[in-house]
């Protein structure tokens, strides 16, 4: 069956999609749970006791404190309690710290650092899954073990204010509760007080014993303006006198209560440098963790720095002070300090309870449980405490019991220790059969995209699929009948959990089949290219017909970076690779340049019969400088096109150069990857808060740049449209405070913008909507080119103003100058030295990984700028912010891509198989590198940073896979009409 290239491009690209994501669901591991779902006190052990003497503390013990009240603010760093920021801005919690009142820690939290994870974590105690990055935008009921349902099922009454993430985790938990949206960044008031105007009529009250308060807008004024931004002052001064009401209030109750009560005063995540969070840098991972307590006694103002704990720690040491048994699931260990001012036989009986817990866990999960280090040291200490009980019973208070009480304490924390580093490291536990599903597929599909480069870059640009050899060939079936039994072997003997495994076998055995059929067909077109390579004397219609320079720089940079990435500082530092590559290949279009304009005339001085083929090259090059003017002179380019005719030579020579200086003056916009990230940079200039002017001049600047440089292919309504969009954006900045208008003095009286983000939308719907419309037309009527030239270029032009309006202010100037250089590159540089198709692509692949670098992006998911998801919103709706949040991210690729099939298209009057190809070799650069990556990450599933460096990448790879699936479909089908033309 033949197929054209793009048809074969889209499949294989679409089909490995799934595959990734099989690959996705086998890696990302689930965390280590308990068999038997939740605790109970029925569960409870017995203190520990010598043979012959039996204790009678056989049940939980009593709460530690009546009330318990968790203020947790998002995105608090330590240092903004611990640093400068905290004694400036938090007066109260300073002052409690400074007397020794409290006990302070840095808890440190597991990546991912997002929301929901974040708060399983601090209810379960457990460490969840890296996937939960990706689920964060939609929390589902948790049903392991935690917290907030022991307090449910031993009759306390919860009461919850803040994220409704909460409310989503444990719905009808609550005994009262009012949640307010999380994902809206733009809102950093209404959204706390929300929370805070219920506190007045809570503190009053007795008739609750819990209280949770989720404070979001610190979070959300990191999202819009950074952690320095002039907002987070005030915000922690907001917070300050939160906990003050509390603490008063609470303090006031207990005259006449001989239980106290406990303030925990948490932060979920941190911030980091930019703003945002998930990454695992100190300033994400790193949360102030403050316990405040009348029962704590005053340690006279220690200065010490603060210890650092686990976030997980929280929840045995909240279920302890509850009265609760400790989550099933739970990794953490109690926070000593928490039960010092109790007697010694409570405080040996609740680390016995902590540690009794984790060795069940131990046990469930690990086959050798017996010979675990930290089992045998709690099996130690549980005899030394059952020891120090019997001295207790016979009346024993002696300094004997005292030191032995100490000693057994001791003992008992270095056993948690070691076993909750045990169960840690079960955590990376593999789902190595759906890996292993996943990266066959990507390999068939890379291995068969490869083999049919011959073919599909040919003049025809089509594939012959050999259908044939799967369907009637015995070698299909022993495929079949072979993985058939290996996936009946796997799933009826293996213990662990396989997501594979757990599908309908129906589905299953259509997997199978489909994978030996597609093994079949790599087969066999692998034995047709030995086959012909037989006969060398045979002329074949091929793309290696010859090898330039520049071929071998983009096929040796393309395989330099995917070999790369075998590297975790690579990785991490990846803008840096994408950044020499494109570097070099300007260096390499100069010497081109040159060489077309300068090394026929040197050649002059060579023997008569170099002589005429020099005028021979000469005439054909002064044909193509013909062409070319005519072409110019062609489109319509007022502003541009009487310079360019009169300065074409120079302006060709200079054009590698600009976009050289170009990329080196992005570089320096936004700090990205890990080792520079701290540093400053010209964004950071730009958006300080007394910059604000230069940067209100800097965005009408490049907004009218915008409008220069898309406005000259569009037609007239779409220039109209154009211009009220980009006015738009600048009165929308102007609304939430990013710029001035020329007559403003300050940015009083802001508003959310959502009235002036809705006007672009409309001008950008309506710009998309005349695009598709051309194309359509150009699909059903068989019209001249240009109607689908223009039908693209209106499409693109709403991609741009899409992104203008979504981009962060600063990075205007990384839109501008991406159009400037798809401009310089399109009219001096591609249409002068006659590139093909495969080297237009790889040039234009190129370009958009170094722009999604020039935004600032990166591979951790920290910098994924979440704001521009809600940019026109008043509440969270989950697609449109979802689909807003993806195009923003991956705006470099996918502005370059367009671009790309509006080029090729418009080249389709020389060759006309050009879209065909473009779509083939984007889909083959794609494959390559995703491929290799899920060998990658396999090969170093138990590397030291596999989970802080390669899975955020693997996350980041399998979406802009997706997406270019999505391009590639938008290549075919304009190549489709391209096709057909050519038919009639």
């Amino acid at each position: 069956m033949k197929v054209s290239s793009s048809v074969l491009a889209s499949c294989c690209l679409l089909i490995q999609v799934f595959g990734a994501m099989l690959f996705i669901r086998g890696f990302f591991p689930l965390p280590v749970r308990s068999q038997s779902r939740k605790s109970t006190s029925a569960e409870t052990p017995p203190e520990p006791a010598t043979a012959g003497l039996l204790s009678n503390w056989t049940k939980l013990p009593s709460p530690l404190f009546k009330k318990v009240v968790v203020l947790l603010i998002d995105a608090l760093r330590q240092d903004f309690v611990y640093g400068p920021k905290g004694k400036k801005h938090m007066p109260y919690l300073t002052q409690l710290v400074e007397k020794g009142t409290t006990h302070s820690f840095i808890a440190k939290a597991a990546a991912p650092t997002v929301t929901m994870p974040r708060i399983k974590a601090l209810m379960t105690g457990s460490i969840p899954g890296f996937i939960d990055v990706v689920m964060n935008l939609n929390s589902h009921e948790l049903l392991d073990d935690n917290v907030i349902w022991q307090g449910k099922q031993a009759g306390k009454r919860i009461v919850f204010y803040g994220d409704d993430t909460w409310i989503k985790l444990f719905p009808k938990h609550f005994a009262e509760y009012d949640g307010t949206t999380s994902f809206f960044v733009s809102d950093y008031t209404e959204v706390d007080n929300n929370v805070t105007r219920h506190l007045d009529d809570i503190l009053k009250r007795n008739d609750w014993d819990m209280l949770i308060l989720h404070y979001l807008g610190l979070d959300h004024i990191g999202h819009l303006t950074g952690p320095h931004s002039h907002l987070v002052g005030p915000k922690l001064l907001e917070m300050d006198t939160v906990l003050k009401k509390i603490s008063v209030a609470l303090m006031s109750q207990e005259e006449d209560i001989s239980v106290p009560s406990l303030i925990v005063l948490c932060g979920d995540h941190g911030m980091s440098e930019t703003g945002s969070h998930g990454g695992s840098s100190e300033e994400e991972v790193q949360t102030p963790l403050v316990l405040i307590s009348s029962a704590f006694e005053e340690k006279g103002g220690i200065s010490k720095l603060p210890e650092i704990i686990q976030q997980t720690d929280i929840a045995p040491t909240l279920a302890i002070s509850l009265g609760l048994p400790i989550p099933q699931n739970s990794l953490g260990i109690l926070v000593p300090q928490t039960v010092e001012h109790k007697s010694m036989r409570e405080q040996l009986r609740f680390l016995h309870l902590n540690g009794h817990q984790l060795c069940m866990l131990l046990r469930q999960n690990l086959e050798a449980y017996e010979k675990d280090a930290g089992v045998e040291q709690f099996k130690k200490a549980e005899k030394s405490h059952g020891n120090w009980i019997k001295l207790y019973l016979e009346g024993n208070a002696s300094e004997t019991l005292t030191n032995l009480g100490k000693k057994v304490l001791k003992q008992y924390l270095e056993a948690l220790k070691n076993l909750s580093s045990s169960l840690g490291k079960q955590i990376a536990e593999y789902d190595i059969y759906s890996m292993s599903i996943g990266a066959v597929i990507s390999l068939e599909i890379l291995f068969l995209l490869l083999l049919s480069i011959p073919n599909a870059l040919s003049s025809r640009a089509e594939f012959d699929i050999p259908l044939s050899s799967p369907l009637f060939s015995l070698l299909f079936y022993m495929m079949c009948l072979v993985l058939s039994a290996i996936h009946v072997i796997v799933c009826t003997s293996s213990e662990k959990v396989c997501f594979f495994c757990s599908i309908s076998w129906v589905l299953a055995l259509g997997i199978m089949m489909f994978i030996s059929a597609l093994s079949c067909i790599v087969l066999s077109t692998l034995s047709k290219m030995l086959a012909k390579s037989q006969y060398p004397n045979k002329k074949q219609d091929s793309i290696f017909s010859g090898w330039s320079e520049l071929d071998l720089l983009l096929l040796i940079g393309t395989l330099g970076h995917v070999i790369s990435m075998g590297a975790s500082s690579f990785i991490e530092e990846e803008h840096q690779t994408w950044y020499f590559l494109t570097n070099t290949l300007c260096l390499a279009l100069a010497q081109e340049m040159c060489r077309k304009y300068f090394l026929v005339k040197k050649s002059n001085f060579l023997d008569s019969a170099e002589g005429e083929d020099s005028k021979n090259e000469s005439l054909y090059m002064d044909k193509i400088y013909d062409t070319h003017k005519k072409e110019l002179k062609e489109q319509t380019l007022p502003l541009l096109s009487q310079f360019a005719k009169q300065h074409e030579k120079w302006i060709a020579l200079s054009s590698p150069w600009a976009i050289l200086i170009i990329c080196r003056l992005l570089r320096t916009l936004n700090q990205t990857g890990i080792q520079w990230i701290h540093r400053p940079d010209f964004g950071h200039w730009l958006t300080s808060s007394e910059h604000k002017p230069e940067l209100s001049f800097l965005v009408a600047v490049c907004l009218v740049m915008i409008f220069i440089l898309i406005q000259g292919r569009c037609s007239f309504v779409s220039k109209v449209a154009l211009a009220f969009g980009l006015l738009g954006i600048y009165c929308y900045r102007a609304a939430i405070g990013h710029v001035l208008y020329p007559w403003q003095n300050n940015s009083n009286g802001l508003s959310k913008g959502i009235t002036e983000a809705r006007f672009v939308y409309i001008f950008v719907l309506g710009i998309l909507f005349t695009g598709t419309k051309d194309l359509l037309k150009s699909q059903v009527i068989y019209t001249d080119p240009q109607t689908k030239s223009l039908g693209l270029w209106e499409v693109y032009s709403g991609f741009i103003l899409l992104a203008a309006l979504l981009y962060r202010p600063h990075n205007l100037v990384v839109l501008v100058f991406c159009l400037l250089m798809q401009t310089t590159l399109s009219m001096f540089i591609w249409n002068l030295l006659k590139h093909d198709a495969a080297q237009i692509t790889i040039m234009h692949y190129w370009f958009g990984q170094a722009f999604f670098f020039f935004q600032g992006n990166s591979n951790t998911i920290s910098t994924v700028d979440i704001s521009a998801g809600f940019v026109g919103m008043e509440n969270y709706v989950e697609l449109p912010a979802i689909f807003l949040t993806m195009f923003i991210t991956y705006s470099g690729p996918l502005l370059w891509a367009i671009h790309l099939l509006w080029y090729l298209s418009s080249e389709t009057h020389r060759v006309s198989t050009t879209v065909a190809h473009g779509c083939y070799c984007y889909a083959a650069i794609r494959s390559i590198p995703v491929t290799v990556y899920i060998l990658v990450v396999t090969a170093f599933r138990y590397h030291l940073f596999i989970w802080s460096v390669f899975s955020p990448k693997l996350l980041y790879e399998a979406i802009h896979l997706l997406i270019s699936a999505g391009v590639c479909v938008m290549f075919t089908a304009v190549d489709k009409n391209q096709i057909s033309k050519s038919e009639n």
